[in-house]
């Protein structure tokens, strides 16, 4: 069949299929044929296996999110006659019609993901020459340093392998600036940056002026490399040796690509994980992107640069300037540009680096706002839509991860509608319990048995609306600023590897407080109008359901932003590996349990329980037993700082002494060699979470994370009550005098308590 033939069958079997799903039914009808479809998809669920069967559960979901809309559009929106009501509606049912949108290109993008074999390992004589871009601005030596080692000692020929550090934070500019504290300090920087590349065999590189933020720095780095293929890891994203031979062939079997792309994997949690446990249980949110969505957009040649752990063919980037740094989102930009010219791109879903995320929820919106802002700035410079170049399905996957970033607006509309109704009887929408249930209670059950089916995996039930809406609070206005002012933005580095020593709420919570605070009231108003006021019907009810769906979402997020302490800075890696463990003249055989930047764990042995440690005063080296071959024969020094349990169950705590540069080598050995680390450790939660479990889950948050943020600010309130509280005068009665006196003297029990007294006024 011609592809014309084709276009018109696919027209004329969609002409009919909207026919079809557009007849009207009575509201108990609609209800039956919702609930059979409900009861064929889990019948799918359970027996079906393979694509048909996939295609087929999409299918009948999507016949009860097409009813549901036409309905909304054609049965619930207010009347002209009532211009505020028809207004809100309408603004509501835009919103809804974006978030559809948003579902029904997912499902073309993400209905058969690709999955890519693993390349043949191929001959060094025919691999082609490689610069590792490692940009940098302010990030803390060690991180560079275990980068750098982590680079240098990937499997690849040394003599095809050239690895460079781009330091922005020592650029000339920096070096001369106006405030001599600043300036003596990015010298220093520049001086011990280059110390260091030189111990580790890397190349030190900067440049005069801070322009173009990181696209600017590695463009400048471009300038003076000749290898082929050009590799991209942030300064806190350090690759598993086998990261090159796992992608650097895709190069060889098409010209044509200009891009091969792993996933961002993440050894510490991001504020949400860490504030709600969930990190070693719960997949992280950017699993569902770099395990699912990549994937889809790789079968239609969209997936895209996302600025690390990416390969890039120095031809194709000559060919536009460079990386482009127009916005702020120079990763993305880059690859939208060269896929306009023809170029190709490549994911490989397998993590191969370790990076770390933003610890704060500060410094975690703070990056979310560019990315977002980044994104819209290349949505209004440069439009997909209007691109020339790209394929039309390309068009619809730039403008699929443009758009989304759209989420903040309707997101806040749908936490601020049921207001509308509760406080003023402003009509939103107009329905009954029946039809409520028939159209809307199905729709959200489908809605969410369909994004549990694509994506129970890789994301809990209702963790992309809590993670929507704490960003939202907040990117809703990123969102109007760069709208107003495409240019404005500017490029901002994330703040990492920080320590939080106690329990606080963050800066950024008390929108979270005042929004939950809103929807409690309006629940209570809710509840109380429907009991005892006349004339309130039904719709109320459903109002403060869906107000009540709203307030779970508010208390989980009242959660996220109830900091809990993070005292430990170094993120561990479990690790199977072994070694031996040098103390004074005693050598013993040990098993590695974890490792970080920071130190090691040791598994409990005979041998070790029959040495004596002294936290802060033991003092050894690990030797490790390598995995192939090693760049630098040297061991780590080592420092006991704790031991948990005993006999076989115990485990030794050390911390790396003061290091040398070479002995990041050993520790890049450690941590980066065996390539199968990370997916173990993703294994580990990636596990299917089903819709009841899930929804457990979030109302359990919902109801428990309010109280504990409570706790976080009634802490707060007190400390600072007892801050701003004046000093005690100083105590002169004779009393006193006599205690001050009989200081020098073995205290009596009288004289104890006295004292004790005395302190506690003190």
């Amino acid at each position: 069949m011609s592809a014309t033939m084709r276009a018109i069958a696919w027209g004329v079997s969609g002409l009919l299929a909207l026919v079809l799903l557009t007849q009207p039914v009575s509201v108990h009808s609609q209800l039956a044929l919702s609930a059979t479809v409900i009861v064929g998809l889990v019948v799918i669920w359970i027996f079906g296996r393979g694509l048909v069967a996939r295609q087929f559960f999409l299918a009948l979901a999507s016949f009860v999110v097409i009813r549901y809309m036409y309905w909304r559009w054609t049965s619930t929106l207010p009347p002209a006659s009532d211009p505020l009501a028809f207004g809100i509606g309408m603004v509501l049912i835009i919103a809804e019609m974006y978030c559809t949108l948003i579902l029904s290109i997912s499902l073309v993008i993400n209905a058969d993901p690709l999955v890519r074999p693993r390349l043949p390992r191929e001959d060094d004589d025919k691999l082609p020459v490689v610069d590792v871009f490692i940009p940098t601005y302010n990030e803390d030596e060690y991180i560079l340093a275990t980068t750098v080692a982590a680079a240098k000692s990937m499997d690849y020929p040394a003599d095809k392998l050239n690895v460079w550090l781009l330091d922005d934070g020592g650029t000339d500019q920096k070096c001369n600036d106006k405030d001599p504290a600043k300036a003596e300090a990015a010298r220093q920087r520049r001086i011990s940056l280059q110390a260091l590349c030189a111990r580790l065999g890397a190349i030190y590189l900067t440049r005069k002026r801070n322009e173009h933020a990181k696209a600017g720095n590695m463009n400048n780095a471009l300038g003076h490399v000749k290898g082929d293929i050009v590799v991209v890891f942030d300064a806190d994203h350090a690759p598993f040796r086998a990261f090159l031979r796992e992608t650097v062939g895709y190069f060889a079997k098409d010209p044509k690509t200009f891009l091969v792309q792993t996933p961002h994997v993440f050894l510490n949690p991001d504020p949400i994980e860490k504030n709600l446990r969930t990190f070693h249980e719960m997949p992280s949110e950017n699993e569902m992107f770099y395990g699912v969505t990549q994937r889809g957009l790789d079968k239609w040649d969209g997936s895209f640069f996302c600025g690390s752990a990416a390969l890039l063919r120095r031809a194709a980037l000559e060919t536009t300037g460079g990386f482009s740094g127009i916005t702020i989102t120079e990763d993305c930009e880059t690859a939208f540009e060269l896929h306009s010219k023809g170029w190709n791109s490549v994911y490989v879903d397998k993590p191969l680096i370790a990076g770390l995320q933003p610890e704060t929820f500060t410094s975690f919106i703070g990056q979310r706002s560019r990315w977002c802002q980044g994104m819209f700035q290349i949505l209004m410079l440069k439009n997909p839509a209007l691109k020339k170049g790209l394929k039309l399905i390309q068009r619809v996957a730039y403008l699929s991860s443009m758009t989304f970033w759209f989420f903040p607006v309707p997101r806040m509309i749908f936490m601020f509608a049921p207001l509308t109704h509760i406080f003023f009887d402003i009509k939103i929408f107009v329905s009954n319990l029946d039809e409520a249930i028939a159209y809307t209670a199905t729709y959200m059950i489908v809605n969410i048995m369909l994004q549990n089916y694509l994506y129970g995996r890789v994301r809990w039930p209702w963790v992309s609306e809590l993670y929507e809406y704490v960003q939202g609070v907040f990117l809703a206005k990123a969102i109007v600023s760069v709208v107003m002012s495409p240019r404005k933005p500017t490029f901002n580095v994330t703040a990492k590897g920080l320590t939080l020593d106690e329990d606080h709420l963050s800066e950024l919570a008390w929108p979270f407080f005042a929004i939950y605070g809103l929807l409690f009231a309006a629940g209570l108003v809710a509840l109380y109008r429907y009991l005892f006021e006349p004339g309130v019907d039904n719709l109320m009810l459903v109002v403060g359901l869906w107000n009540l769906f709203n307030m779970m979402i508010a208390g989980a997020a009242l959660g996220a932003v109830a900091e809990r302490k993070q005292p430990d800075r170094h993120p561990r890696l479990a690790v199977t590996r072994e070694g031996t463990l040098a103390v004074g003249d005693t050598n013993i055989r040990v098993k590695i349990k974890d490792v970080s930047a920071g130190g090691v764990s040791l598994a409990g042995s005979p041998e070790l329980s029959a040495l004596t440690f002294e936290k802060g005063a033991t003092t050894g080296r690990l030797a490790i037993d390598p995995l192939g071959e090693i760049v630098k024969d040297e061991t780590l020094p080592l420092t006991f700082v704790h031991q948990t349990g005993a006999g076989d169950q115990a485990v030794y705590g050390f911390e790396f002494s003061a290091m040398e540069p070479d002995e990041y080598y050993v520790l890049a050995d450690l941590m980066y060699a065996d390539s199968e680390a990370l997916p173990s450790f993703l294994a580990t939660r990636r596990k299917h979470k089903n819709v009841f479990v899930g929804s457990g889950r979030f109302i359990w948050w919902g109801l428990t994370e309010p109280i504990r943020a409570v706790s976080y600010l009634l802490k707060r309130e007190k400390e600072k009550k007892e801050a701003a509280a004046p000093e005690a005068p100083p105590q002169t009665s004779i009393s006193w005098l006599r205690r001050f006196a009989a200081m020098g003297k073995a205290p009596q029990p009288a004289a104890a308590e006295a004292n004790t007294q005395m302190k506690q006024s003190a």
